[in-house]
């Protein structure tokens, strides 16, 4: 049986079962968390501090920057500060300061227990993340202040409706229906999972009418350049699959042929009544979780054949000019080095001792393991094109940032899986070619100028949000010093080396795999 067969009767059967969980839900529907509130931060001011520009690489040595109100109120030089009674003073001569990271692509709030994530999120420098996956219950949670976001963990910078999948999208007047939903419920972008060429064109052009930005996977069959050209916003995960490496090639017209016949994911035999498919949107997701925590550990043979004939018939030039497109058409690129790494290296020694590990929740990390198993028993020939798949991604990210393709920077992470810190994406985008500076624009002015902004936040300047991160070496000489996090400032709250150790602490505890 094809795999799209199979996934066809699995997506099947998973609806038949979350039809009965989600009516069930209609009679006992889950409670609203608590309101959550952002305390107001007390004036702070960082003294002797070298800021980095993060737009010219230029280091300006021993400032004072005074906060109130969670912005950044004024930047003097030491000599010149004035006092403020009252204002918490913090000496970090020596240090560095960038504005906060940002992780433009973490499923986060989906995890089960959300708050340990967005927790590790912040003592690893992330001060705002977008999420990539939503529904109806969490646009309300925003619009409620109930999700559990407060001064200890990143902000939440946008998130969409229920993802764009075959059972949810059938037809031109769904792709309608979904764009003018989502809109209405206040998702600030349309997420495509999985869908056919002409519904995702279909949804394009509806999104255009509403003003919606369409983003997220490239589906089976689609030529990169005619969906950049459509205005397809950001491509994540440098697709994925085989996407790109198909536009690469010079067989491009037979190989796109062949995916679009044979997708990942194929639409359930019969139609899904409009109420169904409501309730099923936030269930489907993780009645296919195990799949997801790493699709190439179930392709098919036949389908790793193909990206392999993709790789084979890469040609360079035809590269540059989909890159050289996508750059024109302003088409944004979020790598998630460390996703495509744990997919086509799960079998990695490294990622069963990986450092992350003591704070991930220990049934996600047994649920991950089971899958790396199944990885580690595909066919040879398999694994050794996903080897080369990676080599590949690391060239291709070179090449987007050469061609100036605008990029950030991302993790796909949740803290359910190891080898998906922001840390290492860093390592990672270094290992490709990027320098320090442009692995820094990516994580904060880029994501600023994306989401429209540059007023609020994405450099230490006067006005912006309070929302920074100390350095403990300069972080344009070496990108490992993006990693030696003096101290972290939230929307005007500090918290030091010290506070976020302990936040780590705390998360491994309460997983009792403290050492």
């Amino acid at each position: 049986m094809h795999r799209t067969a199979k996934i066809v009767l699995y997506v099947s059967g998973a609806v038949v079962f979350a039809l009965a969980v989600a009516i069930a839900c209609v009679f006992w529907p889950e409670p609203l968390p608590a309101r959550q509130h952002m305390e107001p931060a007390a004036p702070l001011r960082i003294d002797h501090v070298t800021i980095v520009d993060v737009d010219t690489g230029r280091l300006i040595p021993d400032r004072s920057i005074l906060i109130e109100g969670g912005r950044i109120a004024q930047i003097t030089g030491f000599g010149s500060v004035a006092d403020h009674p009252g204002v918490r003073r913090i000496d970090v001569a020596g240090q560095y300061v960038v504005p906060g990271y940002n992780n433009m692509h973490s499923h986060v709030l989906a995890a089960a227990h959300p708050a340990a994530g967005l927790g590790l999120m912040l003592s690893e420098g992330v001060t705002g993340f977008r999420q990539m996956n939503g529904s109806d219950r969490m646009l309300k949670l925003r619009r409620e202040n109930r999700l559990p976001l407060n001064k200890d963990t990143p902000a939440l910078l946008a998130m969409p409706g229920d993802l764009v999948l075959p059972f949810n999208v059938a037809s031109e007047t769904d792709a309608q229906t979904l764009v003018r939903h989502q809109k209405k419920k206040g998702a600030d972008f349309i997420k495509i999972g999985a869908t056919t060429p002409p519904l995702l064109y279909a949804i394009l052009s509806a999104a255009r009418k509403d003003a919606m930005p369409v983003l997220g996977h490239l589906p089976e069959g689609i030529d990169p350049v005619q969906a950049s050209r459509s205005g397809f916003h950001s491509i994540e995960h440098l697709g994925p699959g085989d996407t790109m490496w198909i536009g690469c090639s010079s067989k491009k017209a037979a190989l796109m042929a062949e995916a679009e016949r044979h997708p990942s994911v194929g639409a359930p035999p019969f139609p899904i009544p409009a109420f169904a498919q409501k309730l099923l949107a936030p269930l489907l997701p993780k009645l296919m979780a195990r799949r997801l925590l790493n699709p190439a550990a179930f392709e098919e043979e036949e389908d790793v054949a193909r990206l392999q004939r993709a790789f084979d018939s890469y040609e360079p030039r035809q590269c540059s000019a989909v890159a050289q497109a996508l750059a024109r058409n302003g088409t944004w690129m979020v790598p998630t080095l460390v996703r495509l790494r744990s997919q086509y290296l799960q079998d990695s020694p490294e990622y069963r001792t990986d450092p992350l590990i003591p704070y991930l929740e220990p049934q996600a990390y047994r649920a991950w393991t089971k899958v790396a198993d199944i990885f580690a028993a595909l066919p040879e020939r398999s694994r050794r094109t996903f080897r080369e798949g990676y080599d590949r991604s690391l060239a291709l990210t070179a090449l987007l940032a050469d061609e100036g393709v605008p990029m950030m920077t991302g993790t796909d992470g949740s803290y359910q899986t190891p080898g998906m810190s922001m840390g290492q994406e860093f390592h990672e985008l270094a290992r490709a070619g990027l320098s320090p500076l442009k692995i820094l624009q990516m994580t904060t002015r880029d994501p600023a100028i994306f989401l429209d902004r540059t007023a609020t936040m994405g450099s230490v300047a006067v006005g912006k949000n309070a929302d920074l991160v100390i350095l403990s070496g300069n972080p344009l000489s070496d990108v490992s010093n993006l990693g030696h996090i003096f101290g972290v400032v939230r929307s005007g709250h500090y918290h030091s080396r010290d506070d976020l150790q302990h936040i780590r602490e705390r998360v491994a505890s309460a997983h009792g795999r403290l050492d």
